[in-house]
């Protein structure tokens, strides 16, 4: 078991100690599973009240909080620190020695980088270009004519279609699939016939794609994301998007042909985006948005069909209004009602005077 004095922790994470530098620590935590001997961490204010609860010796904080009753580390940086800590804990596992697995089926013409390591079962095709320190996890399939970049990392099971390219550092998470067909048909003598599936996809520098999402081929040219993106899982983007650096894709959005995004754009989960709009550098998009139309650079939209955000709030107190609504028609219809049973009498006295 690694044991290391809290001490000698501050020294490597260059942080500030308080308290007992001397105690032994054999492990990490979150304020919740912590036990006697663990480190946590603290990134907020708000859960100082946590600390009281936790079973944990000692906690990284940041330099502007100063918990009292505990040993702490001060540091720039919480959660890059308590990263570091528990890899240090916890190192990674390697599943095996790198290099290429004996049942891994590589075509001869597949170009290999040095350091590339390709596990069991992984199939490479015709034609394939895959930069040095690229890790290809157990059955993998790398269809003819793609290219990777240096030390990209595909997990296992991950499709690439024919002539997709992914950039360096990118990291392509279990079951991914990139370059299906994009769901696109035209109508026949009455049949749904598939159109052109010319295209690729092209996948940019450090970006991160999750698991179980699938990224669809451009119809004739390609489907683009663009560098430093990270989708998050079961994601799904269709034929023709062009997603600009840096986005952040939440789970389950689902954004339809030919959209197109700036840079920075946040969509939260479950986001579903109709065909041909543009959303805006720096938007962001509400769990569960229904964009129908163009987002502008900056916006906030929320709701279905989205709006912006003071209008959405608006709707919403709206919404939350109509049961009280209801009664005061209910009881404007009864007095509606009242006023039409004795207008006819109140006439007849006024014809009769």
């Amino acid at each position: 078991m690694t044991a290391i004095s809290l001490g000698e922790l501050a020294r490597l994470l260059d942080g500030q100690i308080s308290g007992d530098g001397q105690i032994l620590l054999t492990g990490a935590d979150t304020l919740r599973d912590a036990k006697v001997g663990d480190i946590t961490f603290l990134d907020n204010a708000k859960l100082l009240g946590k600390l009281a609860e936790t079973k944990a010796s000692a906690v990284v904080v940041p330099r502007d909080i100063q918990p009292d009753g505990i040993p702490f580390i001060s540091v720039e940086h919480v959660q890059a620190a308590f990263a570091k800590i528990v890899a240090m804990f916890r190192p990674p596992v390697h599943e095996s020695t790198p290099g290429i697995h004996p049942t891994a089926v590589i075509s001869p013409t597949a170009q290999l980088g040095e350091h590339v390591d390709v596990q069991a079962h992984a199939v490479i095709g015709d034609h394939v270009q895959i930069g040095s320190g690229t890790k290809i996890h157990a059955g993998v399939r790398i269809m003819a004519g793609c290219k990777l970049g240096e030390n990209v990392v595909l997990f296992p099971n991950v499709v690439l279609y024919e002539n997709t390219v992914v950039g360096a550092r990118s990291i392509i998470h279990a079951n991914a699939v990139l370059g299906a067909y994009g769901f696109g048909y035209h109508l026949v003598n009455g049949c749904h016939r598939l159109s052109a599936q010319l295209g690729n996809v092209v996948i940019g520098e450090d970006v991160e794609i999750g698991a179980c999402t699938t990224v669809d081929r451009g119809t004739y040219g390609a489907t683009v994301v663009g560098d430093g993106t990270k989708i998050d899982n079961q994601v799904m983007i269709a034929h023709n998007c062009r997603l600009g650096r840096h986005n952040m894709i939440c789970s389950q959005v689902g954004i339809a042909g030919s959209t197109t995004t700036g840079d920075y754009v946040v969509m939260a989960g479950q986001v579903g985006v109709r065909d041909h709009v543009h959303i805006g550098t720096g938007a962001m998009l509400g769990a569960k948005a229904g964009v129908m139309n163009d987002v502008p650079d900056g916006a906030a939209y929320l709701g279905i069909p989205a709006t912006p955000e003071r209008q959405q709030m608006l709707i919403q107190a709206a919404l939350h209004r109509l049961p009280e609504l209801k009664k005061q028609l209910k009881t404007l219809q009864r007095l509606v009602d009242h006023v039409a049973q004795i207008a006819p009498v109140f006439a007849n006295q006024q014809e009769a005077a």
